[in-house]
């Protein structure tokens, strides 16, 4: 079985009666905007956010869900749907796992505006529900969303991210939205609870891991679903790069920032550059780092009873760091 069906199998029967939900959630009146949702809704990826909520409360609730934990699932997935439709605006990106965008097939004025339309979807779940506790965890998580890209390009510009700004980043543009949905599992049936914290800085831990994941890929070590040197050619300072900076000389760093600041379109110079990195240890650091956080999420989990909910969120977590694409 692979692993993705081992980390679904203790909640089939949850994410089938969520996808029902959550494509209805999406249901609107227009036309045009109905076509464009099914064509989202076919398109789904892992669905690996709303897997975290669902594991996360039946974990604290001795294998239980409630209709607030449906609601938190659904909140998730219309909101990080609307940010992945608006970012592959901001990116002038036309795949999307292997299909085209919604800007790609729509133009750029409707994709924004079906990324509106979903995020306001999102608040609005929580606000009928009357579930205020989630619509605050949310509302956090999108204010850090938007904060983190802002602060990447603000550095990006000037090529001066620490190994800590890079965390910063990485904790508020990807980590928040994973603390997101593993705070508002817990909150789903344990509101108020110490636990609504402790699974939110483990979502935190796991979203830390899943991005220096991602940076890795763009160094080509694996088979993967991107080209490699993306983050390169876009000015992106990810670990492994940061790291090869603070350990070089004043003439290779000034070597590898005119690579990056004027060269960054230059396939032969952007191979260089990952050799570079590779060289002086940039990937071997941010693997290190990666295990770090992945280890700290599992010492969380220790503390609670063995289960099957326990065992598939140790798949996820062990999956963020070992994944292929």
């Amino acid at each position: 079985m692979k692993v993705a069906a081992q980390i679904r199998e203790p909640i089939e029967q949850e994410m089938e009666l969520f996808e029902k939900k959550f494509h209805d959630s999406m249901s609107s009146k227009v036309a045009l905007f109905n076509r464009i949702t099914y064509y989202i809704v076919n398109r789904k990826g892992k669905q690996m956010r709303p897997m975290f909520v669902f594991l996360t409360a039946k974990i604290l609730n001795n294998g239980k869900v409630e209709e607030r934990t449906y609601t938190g699932a659904s909140i998730i997935e219309l909101i990080h749907t609307a940010s992945l439709v608006h970012d592959d605006v901001v990116d002038e990106s036309y795949k999307r796992r292997g299909f085209f965008s919604i800007n790609a097939l729509w133009k750029n004025k409707i994709a924004v505006l079906v990324g509106d339309y979903l995020f306001s979807k999102g608040l609005l779940v929580a606000l009928e529900r009357e579930d205020y506790d989630l619509l605050q965890i949310i509302s956090n998580s999108v204010k850090s969303m938007s904060e983190g890209e802002l602060l990447q390009i603000e550095k990006a510009r000037l090529l001066d991210i620490t190994e800590e700004v890079y965390y910063d980043i990485i904790r508020q543009k990807t980590a928040t939205l994973i603390a997101a949905c593993c705070s508002m599992g817990a909150a789903s049936v344990r509101p108020d609870s110490k636990e609504v914290e402790v699974f939110r800085r483990f979502g935190e831990l796991c979203g830390m891991a899943f991005q220096i994941k991602d940076d890795l890929f763009d160094y080509g070590t694996e088979r993967i679903g991107k080209p490699t040197g993306i983050d390169i050619k876009e000015q992106k300072m990810t670990l492994p790069l940061i790291y090869a900076l603070t350990h070089s000389d004043v003439s290779e760093r000034k070597w590898l920032i005119n690579s990056i600041k004027n060269h960054n379109k230059d396939k032969k110079r952007v191979k260089e550059v990952i050799s570079y990195v590779k060289e002086k240890g940039g990937l071997d650091y941010a693997v290190s780092k990666m295990m770090q956080f992945k280890d700290q999420a599992l010492e969380i989990l220790n503390d609670y009873p063995d289960s099957d909910y326990k065992a598939a969120l140790t798949l996820m977590v062990n999956y963020v760091v070992d994944r292929k694409k």
